[in-house]
């Protein structure tokens, strides 16, 4: 299998993107934002039809449009009560506009394909240097937020009342998030941005209470799932994305029953 350099480069991205979007999928199942990855994973599906229609690679659509819905999310719904509706709100114009741009984009069908199920078999060498250097910087802005961003999640009140600004927060961390999304989806596409954002996060928080065990089995299982996905389609000539997805789902399912059982 890594006789092969488009295995070796497959290997390469699907780990760093798992390592990111485990590490940041954790906190963003910790604070109820699911619905945020799924909204900025087909913001990004726009951001990139419309980059190709403009003559501009795909990956810089998907990363800008990505990462002004995350702060444009951030901005409009700082409260847990408002993000739904800001989300909403963003999440339908932008489905208008990629309906739009789809309009124009039928002669790329391949490119369509990939933009919504991923290859990360397809994964060239530039390609791998962004999602390289965009993951570094994911993980670094995450770190730097770390402990308001905890604090704001556990306890928002307190943590207003201590001066923690919980609209920055908000916007910091949604802008990570989309650019872990925007990496997410090179590999699995917008459709299945859910399995390795929220599955192993989700998986891991039933696995673990404790915050430091739980971000690193959540960027663990990630990995575990990506890397094992692509195995699997190597040998079956299967979709990468489709082993990934079974594989998420059915960590989570033994997660579950792990917490039955402990309980």
């Amino acid at each position: 299998m890594f006789q092969y350099d488009f295995m070796i480069s497959a290997f390469a991205a699907a780990g760093i993107v798992a390592l990111v979007a485990g590490t940041v999928g954790f906190f963003l199942v910790m604070r109820g934002q699911t619905f945020a990855g799924h909204a900025l994973s087909h913001v990004g599906f726009t951001g990139a039809t419309g980059a190709v229609l403009i003559g501009v690679s795909p990956i810089w659509g998907l990363i800008g449009f990505t990462l002004a819905a995350g702060v444009g999310m951030g901005l409009l719904g700082e409260r847990l009560v408002g993000r739904d509706v800001a989300i909403g709100l963003i999440l339908s114009l932008s489905l208008g506009f990629g309906l739009l741009f789809l309009h124009f984009f039928t002669s790329y069908a391949t490119q369509v394909t990939s933009l919504l199920f991923g290859n990360v078999l397809g994964v060239s060498a530039s390609t791998l240097r962004i999602l390289t250097l965009l993951g570094i910087v994911s993980l670094l802005a995450l770190a730097v937020i770390a402990r308001p961003l905890v604090f704001a999640s556990l306890q928002p009140e307190l943590a207003e009342a201590k001066g923690v600004s919980l609209r920055l927060v908000s916007v910091l961390f949604l802008a990570i998030v989309a650019l872990a999304v925007a990496e997410c989806t090179q590999i699995v596409g917008v459709l299945l941005v859910f399995t390795l954002m929220v599955g192993p996060a989700a998986a891991a928080q039933n696995f673990t209470t404790r915050l430091g065990s739980g971000v690193a089995c959540a960027a663990l299982l990630a990995v575990f799932e990506a890397w094992l996905g692509i195995t699997f389609a190597f040998y079956t000539d299967w979709p990468s994305s489709f082993w990934i997805t079974l594989l998420s789902a059915l960590v989570y399912g033994l997660s579950v029953a792990w917490r039955r059982g402990a309980h």
